[in-house]
Order: C-alpha cells, then sequence, then structure tokens
C-alpha cells in the first residue's frame, strides 16, 4: 500500500522532474510544460510560465496559456528584466501573492503589461548555491479566489533543485 495518493499534485511534481533524464535538456527538464499545464489548471489560471533572468533580461524558458489567450506568450520571448514583474518580486519590490493587481499597475508599483492582469502569483527559482535562475509565475485576467503560492515555492525549489544537478551554469 502506497503512503501517498498518487494523483497528489506535489507527488506529480516530484515524480515528472525526477523521472526526467538529465539527457533531455541540459538546461530546463522537458516536464516543466506539462507541470505548468497542471499548475495553471489547479489554480484556475490563463498562463503559468518559468522565467530565467540573465543578463539583464527575462526570458522565458517554458510557457503554458490557456487556449486562445493573447498576447501570446512562448518560450524565447523575452524583454528587459528591469521592466518585468519578475524581477520586482525577486528583489521584493511587488508581492509573491497579488490576489487583484490592478492597484499594483494603477499606482505604478508594477509596470503597465497592455492587458488586464487580475491575480498573479510569483515566487523565486533560487539555486541550490543561492542565486536566483528566474522566477515561476501564473497569472489571471480575473480576480481569483484561489491563490496556493505555496504550491509555486514547492515547485521552484524542486525545480531548482534539478536545474542545480548536471549543469556547470550555476
Amino acid at each position: 500500500m502506497l503512503d501517498y495518493n498518487p494523483e497528489d499534485l506535489d507527488v506529480k511534481i516530484s515524480e515528472l522532474l525526477v523521472a526526467t533524464s538529465d539527457a533531455s535538456d541540459p538546461e530546463l527538464p522537458a516536464a516543466v510544460a506539462e507541470l505548468l499545464k497542471l499548475i495553471r489548471t489547479k489554480l484556475g489560471m490563463d498562463v503559468a510560465f518559468v522565467s530565467e533572468i540573465t543578463d539583464g533580461r527575462r526570458v522565458f524558458k517554458a510557457v503554458d496559456s490557456e487556449t486562445g489567450f493573447e498576447p501570446h506568450l512562448e518560450a524565447g520571448m523575452s524583454g528587459p528584466v528591469e521592466s518585468s514583474w519578475c524581477q520586482r518580486v525577486v528583489e521584493g519590490r511587488l508581492p509573491e501573492v497579488m490576489k487583484d493587481a490592478a492597484p499594483y499597475v494603477a499606482s505604478g508599483q508594477a509596470p503597465d503589461p497592455g492587458f488586464p492582469i487580475g491575480t498573479h502569483l510569483s515566487t523565486p527559482v533560487r539555486m541550490p548555491d543561492g542565486s536566483v535562475y528566474g522566477t515561476l509565475c501564473c497569472f489571471s485576467r480575473g480576480v481569483r479566489a484561489q491563490t496556493d503560492i505555496d504550491l509555486l515555492r514547492r515547485t521552484a525549489h524542486v525545480l531548482a533543485a534539478k536545474l542545480g544537478t548536471g549543469t556547470d551554469k550555476r
């Protein structure tokens, strides 16, 4: 008899990342796209992504969006880190949980993304050596009641551990 529920999301996250072969992608495990879909769906969000902060840029490394979400976001897209919400969360200038992000945009604390963001969750992906790889984020256009930042934090921790093994980057 199992001492855990194999349908539990935390178990799925760990199994997907642990089972992913290091040879599949030396930088980001291929299972991350599936993890993002699981997280996005569980939390009822429109978009979930992992970003890397590098060389003054915030780079989308993996993205999962609700079908038809516009503007279209995809892996490889990037922008200046100083204008990203990700950097502000890493620095503590924005909270990890914004149940309603509109007041942050209206006050100038968060840059206007050009489309409405209701609920926004973001947490740093900290490597085993303490450096920041980037962030794990999800957001919706509307305000959502469910905001499980602990799920994102646990996932970011497991992802960072996976990224910290077998790479010489960090």
